[in-house]
């Protein structure tokens, strides 16, 4: 035998081979291990408290988006009613403007400064001697 790889004296002796034909095989079988009640229960319990915390979070969401979305219709509304009454504060103006030309055409009269109008106070009244 050739020195080849080192001392003969220190090298172990080599493994007699068993018969070939023959080989043992083994398996490892790993079985899961059953969770205890006690403990399902705490997951389901740990699981039931974030969906609560998640849902009153997204339901939280959502009114604030719709709190949010109601705001900008009042806005939208109110700049549109502001629109409208600047329209009718103009055409008040206007108006204003043109109710004594029309009361003249129509053949009433500016009352002089030192008249006096008297009103009586039962409407009653009114009708009877507007009637006589």
């Amino acid at each position: 035998m050739a020195y080849t790889r080192g001392n003969l004296a220190v090298q172990p002796k080599r493994k007699e081979e068993v018969n070939p034909l023959y080989r043992e095989k083994t398996k490892v079988v790993t079985r899961r291990k059953v969770l205890p009640l006690k403990e399902k229960l705490l997951y389901m319990l740990t699981l039931a408290t974030f969906i609560l915390v998640a849902a009153s979070l997204v339901w939280r969401y959502v009114h604030i988006y719709d709190l949010n979305m109601q705001a900008q219709k009042l806005d939208r509304t109110i700049a549109e009613s502001k629109k409208q009454i600047s329209v009718f504060q103009m055409e008040k103006q206007k108006l204003e403007q043109t109710v004594v030309d029309k009361a003249k055409d129509m053949g009433f009269k500016t009352p002089s400064a030192d008249s006096t109008i008297y009103v009586p106070l039962n409407s009653s009244q009114a009708t009877d001697e507007a009637g006589n």
